[in-house]
């Protein structure tokens, strides 16, 4: 019933840039899916499971994983858009970078191993594929460049997900660590 995982989110005026960006592939591409919400949209930077309630010793021990992390803020860019594969009338159309993601790659392993060595997590995985869902459509868009949308990394944030019902609540977050 309960999803939980760590994420990256835009700040206010780039999820505006993003949905804008959104809302024209949207009509230029003949997409029907219904567009995330601004406040929605976001990066997962490390998946922590779903589960049948809130667990709270996996918040916990999230949190100490969270806190022990020194990454300082880093830039992200995200230049293409394309369909990743699912069932059809859900397959993600997402946001994705290339370069401009190494720093964010970086973070990732480094949430995922404090993640592991808290005994919560995996290691990281050499498959991580940044990205921002912008809508779940059942048409499939090859990779093709936009314009680059980017912003700067500050803070991550514990995001708990009601599973069937829409429904983000940000739990806690942590910024990263200024000079």
């Amino acid at each position: 019933t309960d999803r939980l995982f760590f994420a990256l989110f835009p700040d206010d005026e780039v999820a505006v840039e993003i949905a804008e960006l959104t809302r024209r592939l949207r009509g230029e591409l003949g997409l029907k899916g219904k567009p995330i919400a601004t406040d929605r949209l976001h990066v997962t930077s490390h998946f922590l499971g779903d589960f049948p309630g809130l667990p709270k010793e996996v918040i916990a021990s999230a949190s100490v994983a969270a806190a022990s992390l020194t990454s300082r803020p880093f830039e992200v860019a995200f230049d293409r858009v394309m369909s990743f594969g699912g069932k059809p009338h859900n397959r993600p159309f997402v946001l994705r970078g290339g370069k401009g993601l190494a720093d964010l790659t970086r973070f990732q392993g480094e949430l995922a191993m404090a993640m592991a060595k808290s005994g919560q997590g995996r290691t990281p995985r050499a498959s991580f594929t940044p990205h921002v869902t912008l809508l779940y459509d059942n048409a499939i868009i090859a990779d093709q460049p936009v314009a680059s949308v980017g912003w700067t990394v500050r803070e991550f944030v514990l995001v708990h997900s009601v599973l069937d019902e829409n429904r983000h609540a940000q739990l806690a977050r942590w910024p990263l660590k200024e000079d």
